[in-house]
């Protein structure tokens, strides 16, 4: 199985500069932790230790907002793509 995942520009110095990346999992703590293991560190910006996704990350699989859909433990299929984005605070 493998899963598209799109890595936004903070985060590409755990991907060696790589914007698109390949992973596997049945679910998306398990592509996580397998993104991890080829790219040190990357997880670690994304979940936090005690296994939660960071609130200043949002996380989509094709397009949906993986908190409305099960958060980490949200089902990928073959060919799914994952979006992680910061989320952007601001203000006037």
């Amino acid at each position: 199985m493998s899963i598209e995942v799109r890595i936004p520009t903070i985060l590409r110095q755990h991907t060696k500069g790589e914007k698109l990346v390949s992973g596997e999992g049945e679910t998306l703590a398990e592509l996580f932790d397998h993104l991890d293991a080829a790219n040190n560190g990357l997880k670690a910006r994304v979940v936090t230790e005690e296994g939660a996704l960071h609130r200043f990350v949002n996380v989509y699989i094709n397009d949906e907002d993986v908190r409305f859909i099960g958060g980490l433990e949200a089902k990928l299929s073959d060919g799914d793509q994952v979006t992680i984005l910061p989320a952007v605070a601001g203000g006037m």
